[in-house]
C-alpha cells in the first residue's frame, strides 16, 4: 500500500531548470517513481545529457524543449509544447530560478527586472498555461521551488528574498482556486544545497557558515530533495495544500 502512495505511473511531470542540480534530481526521483518527463533549460547540449541520465535504467519517456525562462513568449512555447509532445502533464515543477545579489541602493532595473520574470512571473506564466488541462481531468500537482530565503533572508538578497517570499503567497492563493479540481499547490523551501547556483555566489567562508548553521552541520545532497518532491508529487501527499515544505537540515531552526 505504502509504495502504491509514491507510484507515478501515467503521469507526465515537467521540471524547468532540469538539466542540473536540484532539478535534475527531482527528474530522476519522478522518473524511478514511474513518471514520464520533460525538462526544459536555456542549454540544449546540457538537456540532451541530463535526460539521458534522467531516464536510463527506467524504461520511461521523456523529452526537453530549450526554454528561456526570462522570456515570456518562451515560457508560453514551452507550456504549448509539452502537451503537443506528452498530450499531457500532470505534475509541474517550477524550479528555475536565479539570483543577482544587490545591495537596496544598488539595485538595477535590469536585475530587478530580470530575476522577478525568472523566479516569479515564469511560474504564474507556466503554471496558469497548464492548469486548464489538469483541471479537466481533476487531479494535479503544482510545486514551486522557494527558498529558506523567502523566511530571512542576507545582506544583498533584496531581489531574491522577494521573489523566493512572494511563491509563498502565490502557492497559498492558487491551492485555493484550484483545490475543488483535486489539484494541489504547494512549496519546497531548499535550505543549503550546494549547487551551480549558490556555489557561484558564496565565498567559501559564508558557505562553511550556512553549513555551521544547520543542524546537521553539511550542506544538502541534490538528491536530498527527491522524497520531499515526491511526497508532494504523489497521492501521498494529497492532502497537503497550500503549503510549504521547508527542507533544511535545520538551518532555520537555530
Amino acid at each position: 500500500m505504502s509504495k502504491k502512495l509514491f507510484d507515478l505511473s501515467g503521469k507526465v511531470a515537467l521540471v524547468t531548470g532540469g538539466s542540473k542540480g536540484l532539478g535534475k534530481a527531482m527528474a530522476r526521483g519522478l522518473a524511478e517513481a514511474g513518471a514520464d518527463i520533460v525538462v526544459s533549460s536555456r542549454h540544449e547540449d546540457e538537456l540532451r545529457s541530463a535526460l539521458e541520465e534522467i531516464l536510463r535504467g527506467t524504461h520511461r519517456c521523456g523529452c526537453y524543449i530549450v526554454a528561456d525562462m526570462s522570456q515570456r513568449g518562451q515560457v508560453e512555447h514551452l507550456a504549448k509544447t509539452a502537451l503537443e509532445k506528452m498530450e499531457r502533464v500532470d505534475i509541474l515543477i517550477n524550479n528555475a530560478g536565479t539570483n543577482k545579489p544587490q545591495a537596496i541602493d544598488e539595485i538595477t532595473d535590469e536585475a530587478w527586472n530580470n530575476v522577478l520574470e525568472i523566479n516569479l512571473s515564469s511560474v504564474m506564466a507556466l503554471t496558469r498555461a497548464l492548469v486548464p488541462q489538469m483541471k479537466a481531468r481533476r487531479w494535479g500537482r503544482v510545486i514551486h521551488i522557494s527558498s529558506v530565503m523567502g523566511y530571512l533572508s542576507k545582506e544583498k538578497r533584496n531581489i531574491y528574498s522577494a521573489t523566493k517570499s512572494a511563491l509563498l503567497g502565490l502557492a497559498r492563493a492558487s491551492a485555493l482556486d484550484l483545490g475543488e479540481f483535486g489539484i494541489t499547490v504547494n512549496c519546497i523551501a531548499p535550505g543549503p544545497f550546494l549547487t551551480d547556483l549558490p556555489a557561484s555566489v558564496l565565498s567559501e567562508a559564508e558557505q562553511k557558515a550556512f553549513a555551521d548553521r544547520t543542524a546537521l552541520g553539511r550542506w544538502g545532497d541534490p538528491k536530498e530533495l527527491v522524497g520531499p518532491a515526491l511526497l508532494l508529487s504523489s497521492d501521498a501527499g494529497s492532502y497537503i495544500t497550500g503549503q510549504s515544505l521547508v527542507v533544511d537540515g535545520g538551518f532555520l531552526a537555530r
